[in-house]
C-alpha cells in the first residue's frame, strides 16, 4: 500500500485518505481533528442503538432490584445474589459464545462476503441453544449450589426460587445475542434463509465461540466473585445488600460500554475486512479516548451523589451509609470499566480472543482475586479490601492490553484477517475491491 499522504475528495467530504479508502498518516492537528470527528460519527452510529438495546435488556434486572430493595434487606440480598451470580454466570457465557460472530460477521461484511453472515448466525443459534440445556441445572439447583459456596441459607433459598423463574430468559438470550451480532455487523439484514451450510465446520466454530466465551466470562465472572466473597463476611445481609447496590449502578454504566465494545468490534472487524490498517488503528484510538472521558464523568457523578443515590434502591439507613463508604471504589471501577470493555471489543474484532483470555486469567484470577482475598480476610479490610484487591487486577489487565494495542502491527492484522475469511468459507479476497458486493 502506498503510504504517501493524499487528500481524496468524495462528494465534497475532504479527509485524509489514500486511494483504496484508508487514511494516510495524520500530519497535523486539523487532520487529526477531521479523523476524530469522522470516526466519532461512525462509532456512535453503530453504538447508539446497541447501547439503548443492551441497557433496556439489563434494566429488567436493575428495576427488579430497585423494587425488591424496598421490600426488605433480605429480599434485596437474595435477588441480588441470584442476578449477580446465577444470571450473570449464564449471561456472560452466552454473550461470550455469541461474540464469535463479531469477529466473523464483521470481517466477512467488510470483505464483501455478505452471504456468509446468515450461515454464521445459524451456527451460533445451534451452539447457544445447546449451551442453554447445559446451563439449566445451575438454575434448577441454584439454592444448594449457593449454600455450597458458603452463602447464608435464607438468602440462598430465596435466591434459588427466583432463579428458577428466570429460566425462560436464558433461552431467549440464545436467539437474541447471535441475532444482534448478525445485524450490528452490517447495520441492516442480509438474511438468505435457513441453510444446511450452518452445520458445516460447526466444531471449528464451537472452538472460536468457546474462546470468545472464556475471554468475556473471565471478565464478567470476576466482578461476580465479589458477591460470593462478600457473602462470607460478617453481617452478610448488609454487606451483600450494599455491594449489590453498587454493582447494580456499576452494571448500568458497564452496559453502555458493552455497547461500545460491540461497536468498536464492528468498526475494527469491518476495517480489517476492507484491508484498512490505519482506519482500524484510528477507530481504536478514538473509541478508547472517548470511553475514558465518559468514565471520568461517571466517577465524578457518583462521588458527588455518594450520600444520595442509594435511596433509589433502599429505605434502610444502614444500607445507605454502607453504600456511601463504598462510593469511591465504585467511582474507580467505573473509570476502569470505561476502557476495559472497549479494548476487549478491539480484541474480538481482531480475533485475539485467546490472547486476551490468557491475560484475563493471569491478571484477574492469579493476581487480583487472591489479593482481594488477602486484603479482605487476612488484613481484615472486609468488603473494601476484597474490592480494592480486585480493582488492582483490573488495573494490571488494562495496562497490559493497552501495551498490546500500542505494539500492534495493523498491517499484519489485515493480512491475518484475509486468511481468516478464506478459512471460514469466504472467497479469496486478495483481489477484492472496496465497495464490491456491499
Amino acid at each position: 500500500m502506498d503510504d504517501t499522504p493524499l487528500l481524496v475528495n468524495r462528494g465534497g467530504d475532504e479527509r485524509p485518505e489514500v486511494e483504496n479508502g484508508d487514511y494516510t498518516a495524520v500530519q497535523s492537528i486539523s487532520e487529526a481533528a477531521t479523523v476524530f470527528w469522522i470516526e466519532t460519527v461512525k462509532l456512535w452510529k453503530i453504538a447508539t442503538p446497541l447501547v439503548f438495546n443492551i441497557v433496556c435488556l439489563y434494566a429488567t434486572n436493575s428495576l427488579t432490584n430497585i423494587f425488591v430493595g424496598h421490600l426488605g434487606e433480605l429480599e434485596l440480598s437474595a435477588i441480588s445474589i441470584s442476578v449477580s451470580v446465577i444470571n450473570t454466570f449464564a449471561f456472560g457465557f452466552l454473550l461470550g459464545m455469541g461474540s464469535a460472530l463479531e469477529t466473523l460477521c464483521g470481517q466477512a461484511f467488510g470483505a464483501g462476503q455478505v452471504h456468509m453472515l446468515g450461515v454464521y448466525m445459524q451456527r451460533s443459534w445451534i451452539i447457544l441453544l445447546l449451551s442453554c440445556l447445559v446451563l439449566m441445572p445451575i438454575y434448577i439447583f441454584a439454592a444448594p449450589l449457593l449454600k455450597l459456596l458458603g452463602q447464608d441459607h435464607d438468602v440462598a433459598n430465596l435466591a434459588g426460587k427466583f432463579a428458577i423463574l428466570t429460566i425462560p430468559s436464558l433461552f431467549s438470550l440464545a436467539i437474541n445475542f447471535p441475532t444482534q451480532k448478525f445485524l450490528q455487523a452490517q447495520s441492516k439484514d442480509a438474511w438468505t434463509g435457513f441453510t444446511w451450510a450452518a452445520f458445516k465446520d460447526i466444531w471449528a466454530f464451537v472452538r472460536l465461540s468457546v474462546a470468545s466465551a472464556v475471554m468475556l466470562c473471565l471478565e464478567i465472572w470476576y466482578m461476580m466473585s465479589i458477591m460470593l466473597l462478600a457473602g462470607h463476611l460478617p453481617n452478610a445481609v448488609i454487606t451483600v445488600g450494599s455491594l449489590s447496590i453498587c454493582m447494580n449502578v456499576n452494571g448500568l454504566q458497564f452496559m453502555i460500554f458493552i455497547g461500545m465494545n460491540a461497536a468498536v468490534s464492528v468498526r475494527v472487524s469491518n476495517e480489517l475486512g476492507l484491508q484498512h490498517p490505519r482506519a482500524t488503528k484510528y477507530s481504536v484510538y478514538v473509541a478508547v479516548f472517548q470511553s475514558l472521558i465518559i468514565g471520568l464523568l461517571c466517577m465524578v457523578l457518583i462521588l458527588v451523589t455518594r450520600d444520595y443515590f442509594s435511596i433509589i434502591y433502599t429505605d434502610s439507613k444502614e444500607l445507605q451509609q454502607a453504600v456511601s463508604k463504598l462510593a469511591w471504589l465504585l467511582g474507580v471501577t467505573m473509570v476502569l470499566n470505561s476502557i476495559q470493555p472497549v479494548i476487549s471489543g478491539v480484541a474480538v474484532g481482531g480475533g485475539w480472543q485467546a490472547t486476551v483470555a490468557n491475560v484475563n486469567l493471569a491478571c484477574y484470577y492469579v493476581f487480583g482475586l487472591p489479593l482481594g482475598y488477602l486484603l479482605g480476610y487476612v488484613a481484615d479490610f472486609g468488603v473494601m479490601g476484597i474490592w480494592g484487591g480486585m480493582i488492582a487486577g483490573t488495573v494490571l489487565q488494562t495496562l497490559i492490553l493497552l501495551f498490546i494495542l500500542y505494539r500492534t502491527n495493523w498491517t499484519k492484522e489485515v493480512e491475518e484477517s484475509s486468511s481468516r475469511m478464506q478459512k471460514w468459507g469466504g472467497q479469496d479476497i486478495s483481489t477484492h475491491k472496496v465497495g464490491d458486493d456491499i
